[in-house]
């Protein structure tokens, strides 16, 4: 497998807008190229005796019972809110009339 040169890296960080000093295009282009090694090294293990699965182990998931139980009072509920309009949160407006109609 080939590895990653530093015109790579370089332009990788180019792509990705990170400014990247020299000292720290050399580290990762070392960090880089040993992920890049154990992905190989994955690559190469033999899965064909392997099931396919979504999960490694199946774990039903715990459900809470289906009871009905009071809310979060409202002023807890908005206790946080940058800013409110009585019991509700006021957020920025995001459409003109003009686009309702």
């Amino acid at each position: 497998m080939s590895e990653l040169s530093r015109a790579d890296v370089e332009r990788v960080a180019a792509l990705a807008r990170l400014g990247l000093n020299p000292d720290e295009v050399g580290t990762l282009q070392g960090d880089l190229n040993l992920i890049l090694e154990q992905w190989a090294h994955l690559a190469s293990v033999d899965t064909s005796s392997v099931s396919p699965s979504a999960q490694a182990i199946v774990q039903p998931m715990p459900l809470r019972d289906d009871t009905p139980e009071a809310s979060l009072p409202v002023e807890a509920a908005l206790g946080n809110a940058p800013a409110r309009v009585g019991d509700f949160v006021k957020v920025q407006a995001i459409l003109t009339e003009e686009a309702d109609g």
